[in-house]
């Protein structure tokens, strides 16, 4: 028996004793791991925010972070005490460890933790009725889900939603204690890429088909994207690029070591660009509003190539058409210079004079470049119709005019190319702006 007497002493010299408040708050009396009025109506709970910061939006991993104080209002009668005052009591995280409070949690939240600097930031405040308050000062990160298909045009709204775990709406009422007022925010939250455009509250019943339903409160806040980043990043450069590559339309045909490696480079430094971009994104499945901009601009650089590419090619093949012209004609005579014309009127049927009046080109190498500062070169040939040989006579010759004009499609570009693209523009930001 004095072995049994030992043991239980050395018991109750083991049990960290009461302190003052918790006798008077009687906190062995009652079982705690209980809701208050365990089996009688749901017990309300009302809830209001105060956001403190909001620290990050991601839209590559389609999230937010969020630092706020989550202030829950519930009453307990078995913690009421006598009072001659009425005046409150105020504790620390140590006494909330004792009695029964809120189960919450965040809905699609990734991480969160209650800030722990210097001491548990939470606050447990019981009123002499049994009133009691219940706050914490946390940091969550969750889940928002974004439509980035106007992006960088585009408005986001995220949730923030907070629900009891274990407690279904038979047992805990949870309610915005002031309706939409039960949210406040600092003035000073700032995004550095977004402009908070409002906060609001709803409340929702959210199902399980296991457990049942639950009271879901959600805090709503609408953000705008700045813009103005992506118009000095993005857009500018790749108009740049596009403008860039019109200044081929005004280099000789004949440049290549000037047309071509610019072409190059503006395709060049638009995939650059659409690199850089897509990069810092998600890999959605859908067309981006940046990405039909970026892509019509490298479309139009492309273009500007290809256009090159077409000059160069019909510009050869109009050289070769003229060199076998001149070696059909009957006289020998220089085409670079008209006044050294040989020809004889008999056998041509025209004079010298009738050569200068109807043709006139430049000096020797100018491929015929008119007074004028026009690119059409003209020749006036001579066609014999008919083969002497087989006919045994001279045919009456016919004449006929050769207009050779390579740089149509360069001069058509000057005004097609930057047409097409102010058109571009015009439906573009009409309809994302």
């Amino acid at each position: 028996e004095w072995m049994e007497e030992l043991i239980a002493s050395l018991k109750d010299m083991t049990k960290s004793p009461m302190t003052k408040s918790e006798q008077l708050l009687r906190i062995d009396d009652h079982d705690f791991t209980m809701r208050p009025a365990f089996g009688g109506p749901p017990i309300p709970v009302g809830v209001d925010v105060q956001v403190e910061s909001l620290d990050t939006i991601s839209e590559v991993d389609m999230d937010f972070t969020m630092t706020l104080y989550l202030r829950h209002y519930w009453k307990d009668e078995r913690l009421s005490f006598p009072s001659t005052n009425n005046q409150s009591m105020t504790f620390d995280s140590r006494l909330a460890k004792k009695i029964w409070v809120p189960d919450m949690f965040f809905v699609h939240s990734k991480r969160s933790f209650i800030h722990d600097t210097t001491t548990d930031n939470v606050m447990l405040r019981v009123h002499p009725d049994g009133n009691v308050l219940y706050s914490l000062r946390i940091t969550v990160t969750a889940m928002c889900n974004m439509d980035l298909s106007r992006f960088p045009l585009d408005t986001q709204t995220c949730s923030l939603e907070i629900e009891s775990y274990a407690y279904t709406d038979d047992d805990l009422m949870l309610y915005w204690k002031k309706g939409n007022e039960s949210l406040n925010t600092d003035e000073r939250i700032s995004l550095s890429q977004f402009l908070i455009q409002k906060f609001h509250t709803t409340t929702k019943l959210a199902f399980y088909s296991s457990t049942g339903w639950y009271n879901r409160l959600y805090i709503h806040f609408t953000l705008r994207r700045h813009v103005f980043f992506f118009l000095l990043q993005t857009y500018f450069p790749a108009t740049l690029m596009v403008m860039l590559s019109w200044v081929s339309f005004w280099i000789d045909r004949r440049a290549v070591p000037a047309r071509v490696p610019l072409g190059i480079t503006t395709v060049l430094t638009m995939s650059t660009i659409i690199t850089g971009v897509n990069a810092s994104m998600p890999r959605v499945s859908y067309i981006k509003a940046v990405d039909i901009y970026l892509w019509v601009s490298f479309v139009f650089v492309f273009l500007s190539v290809i256009e090159y590419a077409a000059v160069n090619y019909l510009s050869t093949v109009q050289e070769r058409k003229e060199r076998k012209l001149r070696e059909r004609l009957p006289c020998t005579c220089g085409i670079g210079n008209p006044d050294d014309m040989t020809c004889d009127p008999q056998i041509s049927g025209y004079t010298t004079m009738d050569v200068n009046s109807t043709v006139n080109y430049g000096t020797a190498g100018n491929y015929g470049m008119p007074e004028n500062g026009g690119r059409q070169e003209r020749m006036l040939a001579q066609v014999v119709l008919g083969d002497p040989q087989l006919t045994g006579q001279v045919k009456r010759p016919g004449y006929v005019n050769i207009w050779i004009d390579t740089h149509a499609i360069d001069k058509y570009s000057r005004v097609l190319f930057p047409g097409s693209y102010a058109l571009f523009n015009i439906i573009y930001w009409s309809i994302y702006s």
